[in-house]
């Protein structure tokens, strides 16, 4: 049996985010009344049923505190690995584009479904294809030969889209910090969330960007109205989702390239990169500049995704950073999201910078007691500063 098998219960891998073929998981969902669902950052409205066990490395709100979730720690970039040694797939549902020239389009999401069609082919599995006009054809690893899909269903649905983030002034003052980080003709990646949406728009002024992502939104359109795009090269990413406007931009736009996870956020292509700089966000940072992004009180709250990729190839490439950007206080818990030592297991460490509303840390070329007390002083809310420093002289860190 393999390591992270279910004995005797088929697996099934599905398109996440929100790219999920929902109506072929339902008909799915009434033919097999045992399985193993694996999906990336799913969304609500997952079967949720006694027999089905929701599988993943990257926890949304579809299986955010299941209590049945079966939480595999890994990497964004090796999760094709882990798909094809160790959780290997009997059926893969994607939703695609309608045929073109003998193809469908795997459209806003490729991501790991490369890697578990293939897995799934090596087994001698199913792949299941939803249908939809609405998909937009993107190019890339995208692109999938009409005879890889076993079954097909037509349906005609507009796309999910994100519930939009207002920006608050929090966020447009972290965004502004880090974008002054931000040099023309840099390649970004920026993570999800208010803060790198922030980012993004306070990149307008920017000329000759690129863009090598995992993922992009509505802030990489907006740039690209306002000129900041490199009109020479890709918008590369494994996934984008967004407006409907976005949608119709990356239709059939050869400008638009989503390429399968195991390059975009292979850190050795990362870091073939110029000037490539990294912003992501995080839920705790502590004096030992490690950050948190996945879990809170406890449990698995996200998961490792494509953060841990980035830094490591923002910080080989040339003229590149690695930057977590954060606010300093947690208004819904009311608590400082810089701590003196993460209780939780680190997402990532050792970046660039770490920005907050107050100021940017210095992170890069400094020792650990110059890292905490640029930390403390610069990223921290001023309020828990005597505290952090004496905490940090109790954890061993020759703080002044």
């Amino acid at each position: 049996m393999l390591l992270g098998s279910l004995a005797g219960t088929p697996r099934v891998v599905v398109g996440g985010n929100f790219a999920t073929p929902w109506h072929a998981l339902a008909v799915l969902d009434a033919a097999i009344d045992e399985y193993a669902l694996f999906a990336l950052n799913a969304q609500p409205g997952l079967p949720d049923r006694d027999g089905v066990t929701p599988e993943t490395p990257f926890t949304g709100a579809g299986m955010r505190g299941h209590s049945r979730l079966r939480y595999f720690p890994c990497r964004l970039s090796l999760v094709p690995a882990l798909l094809r040694e160790v959780l290997p797939p009997d059926v893969v549902l994607v939703h695609t584009s309608t045929p073109v020239n003998g193809t469908v389009s795997l459209g806003t999401e490729v991501n790991i479904l490369p890697a578990a069609i293939e897995a799934a082919r090596a087994r001698g599995g199913l792949i299941i294809a939803q249908l939809n006009p609405h998909m937009p054809y993107t190019y890339g690893d995208a692109v999938l030969p009409q005879d890889q899909i076993d079954y097909a269903i037509e349906v005609e649905a507009p796309l999910a889209s994100p519930v939009p983030r207002q920006p608050t002034e929090i966020s447009r003052t972290i965004g502004d910090r880090v974008a002054a980080l931000v040099p023309d003709g840099a390649t970004v990646q920026a993570g999800i969330g208010a803060v790198p949406d922030s980012v993004l728009a306070a990149l307008a002024e920017r000329r000759g960007l690129g863009v090598w992502s995992e993922m992009f939104s509505d802030g990489v359109l907006a740039l690209e109205k306002v000129g900041a795009l490199d009109p020479n090269i890709h918008v590369t990413a494994s996934f984008a989702f967004g407006s409907a406007e976005l949608y119709d931009w990356i239709d059939r736009n050869p400008r638009i390239q989503l390429l399968r996870t195991e390059k975009t956020n292979d850190p050795s292509l990362i870091a073939r990169k110029p000037k490539l700089v990294s912003v992501n966000t995080a839920l705790q940072v502590d004096l030992f500049e490690q950050a948190n992004a996945s879990w809170v009180h406890g449990g698995i709250y996200s998961g490792f995704g494509g953060q841990p990729d980035f830094v490591v190839g923002a910080l080989h490439s040339p003229g590149g950073h690695a930057i977590i950007a954060l606010p300093s206080w947690h208004a819904k818990a009311n608590v400082s999201t810089i701590v003196p030592r993460l209780t939780s297991s680190a997402t990532s460490f050792q970046h660039s910078y770490v920005v907050s509303e107050h100021g940017t840390a210095m992170i890069w070329g400094h020792d650990s007691v110059g890292q905490a007390e640029q930390i403390i002083e610069n990223v921290a809310h001023p309020s828990v500063r005597s505290e952090l420093r004496a905490a940090g002289r109790d954890l061993g860190i020759r703080l002044r």
